[in-house]
């Protein structure tokens, strides 16, 4: 039976708020956020209670609220948490990339790979926009950062052209975004290499002097 956090007594709240900054809480967490993507992402926002995340991680009620103060801080942590492992493999994968070019085409593919394990991304980061417009336009600021340093640095070496960009990058994470819906989410398949090579064609002969 799933515990109410009132019926808990102050011993065993002080023990599992001790637990939570172990590995073991640490792990307990994780399985809140991942039960929160899945069920925000299934249900929805607005349609979603402490309850239904509790039952689908399996922890008690009383427990959700050692990691988190509410419905809404979970769901908060959860868009923070997804942007940052996104921006992180991005990051990673461009790490070998001999030229702008092929960083670009890495990074489209990066993003792909990591919204085919994270379908619900869609449908969080729309309604973030109903439920907090500030972390909404938070999460996109983020992923337009690291880009626009990149692309600076294209800029400056001569290898694009010379333009603003804060709107290239824009633009392309538009790209991007629109291509995986097209046949990540909607299709639930991967992007065809002929479309991602169709879109690199497209941005480089946009950008390339």
């Amino acid at each position: 039976m799933f515990m109410n956090f009132d019926s808990q007594s102050k011993d065993e709240v002080q023990t599992l708020k001790h637990q939570a900054k172990t590995s073991r809480g640490e792990a307990t967490r994780q399985k809140l956020l991942d039960a929160a993507e899945e069920i925000f992402g299934t249900k929805g926002y607005f349609n979603t209670s402490v309850v239904d995340i509790t039952i689908k991680a399996e922890v008690a009620q009383g427990t959700f609220y050692i990691y988190f103060p509410s419905k809404i801080n979970v769901f908060q942590e959860l868009i923070k948490e997804l942007s940052h492992v996104l921006r992180k493999e991005i990051s990673q994968a461009l790490v070998g990339a001999g030229s702008r070019r092929e960083a670009e085409a890495l990074g489209f593919a990066t993003f792909f790979s990591f919204i085919k394990e994270h379908r619900n991304l869609y449908r969080l980061v729309m309604e973030v926009q109903f439920v907090d417009e500030e972390l909404y336009k938070w999460y996109y600021r983020r992923l337009a950062e690291g880009y626009i340093k990149g692309l600076e640095a294209a800029m400056a070496s001569g290898e694009f052209r010379d333009l603003d960009p804060e709107i290239v990058a824009y633009a392309l994470m538009g790209i991007a975004e629109f291509l995986g819906m097209r046949w990540v989410l909607w299709e639930k398949e991967d992007v065809p290499e002929k479309a991602l090579a169709t879109a690199m064609s497209l941005i480089m002969e946009g950008l390339i002097r």
